[in-house]
């Protein structure tokens, strides 16, 4: 008999052999395309900060929404830019909204071939840049907020959205929606809410993709990334509300976090891989330093593991590509 008796890397020896004992998978389904649209522009503009991404004209939308129907990939989240903003964000519950415009747009062109999804939320909307409206004190008004996500909501639920994303995190924010859809007979409009969402670093790419008007920081209603056990907490008081799904947000840096939530939720799990992870990822294959699709399918890979069964990533359309 030879040495060890046991050999674990027989599995490993081929790549066949290890593709067909491969405990996690990633499939097109369930991969999510956050997408950028910019009122009144004819053509796309390319983000620097986030290369091979751009804020959509109209137009531009439909097409890559085409796409990434036929790509096979599960939906898309969809950001609007406005040309205007106000202290409350009040084109966000106008059906001319570019929001809503384009929601309108994307459910036309698809169809039922994926999920056509909107972010809820005031952020990109504001003059100052918060995912609320203000108090006189400077602070975000956690009810006045909601009366505006209910209009809100219901504005994207006429437009065409199939789901809403709602990443504002205001307390008691699933509960007021649900009342919202509910009362205008909107029952089968699915809510996602961004549970556990960290006033993270990483999101500084996407601020520009949405010309974020922000001044100072969030952290009064995202979580602290250093509280693991707020961040269940949050996901299971949303579940209580009526969420249909919960997220984690970032992905990357919160697996602990997200592997917590999935083991504990009875509704589907899903995390956001956010800008900073997509930039950082890119920068370091444009200089050479990594295999890039290597480093893609690893990233995506670890955050399904750790138990997400659906992932927003910027690289949907093209690992869907890959899998094929």
């Amino acid at each position: 008999m030879t040495f060890p008796d046991t050999r674990l890397r027989r599995l490993r020896t081929t790549p066949a052999l290890r593709r067909l004992v491969s405990e996690t998978r990633l499939h097109a389904s369930e991969l999510v395309l956050p997408m950028f649209v910019r009122e009144g522009i004819e053509h796309p503009l390319p983000l620097g900060s986030m290369p091979g991404i751009q804020q959509h004209s109209l137009d531009s939308l439909r097409r890559a929404a085409a796409a990434a129907a036929e790509a096979g990939i599960g939906g898309v989240m969809l950001f609007g830019v406005p040309a205007e903003r106000d202290a409350t964000g009040s084109a966000s519950c106008r059906a001319d909204g570019i929001l809503n415009v384009a929601t309108a747009a994307v459910a036309d062109e698809v169809g039922d071939a994926l999920v056509v999804q909107t972010d809820l939320c005031l952020d990109e909307f504001t003059d100052h840049g918060h995912c609320g409206v203000l108090a006189s004190d400077g602070s975000v008004d956690n009810d006045a907020t909601l009366a505006i996500y209910r209009e809100m909501a219901l504005a994207q639920a006429r437009a065409g959205s199939q789901l809403l994303g709602l990443s504002g995190m205001m307390d008691g924010q699933v509960a007021a929606v649900r009342e919202a859809l509910d009362g205008e007979g909107f029952h089968d409009t699915v809510i996602m809410a961004y549970s556990a969402k960290y006033a993270s670093a990483f999101y500084g790419p996407f601020r520009e993709a949405v010309d974020s008007q922000l001044s100072g920081d969030r952290r009064s209603y995202q979580l602290d990334p250093g509280n693991r056990r707020e961040g269940l907490r949050e996901a299971l008081t949303d579940i209580e509300e009526g969420a249909d799904i919960v997220m984690v947000k970032p992905a990357m840096s919160y697996l602990d976090v997200l592997a917590d939530v999935a083991a504990a939720s009875e509704v589907p799990v899903w995390a956001y891989q956010v800008s900073g992870e997509y930039s950082m990822i890119e920068a370091a294959a444009a200089h050479g330093w990594i295999d890039r699709r290597r480093a893609v399918e690893e990233s995506l890979v670890g955050i399904k593991r750790a138990g997400a069964d659906a992932i927003l990533t910027y690289w949907a359309v093209e690992v869907a590509g890959w899998l094929k």
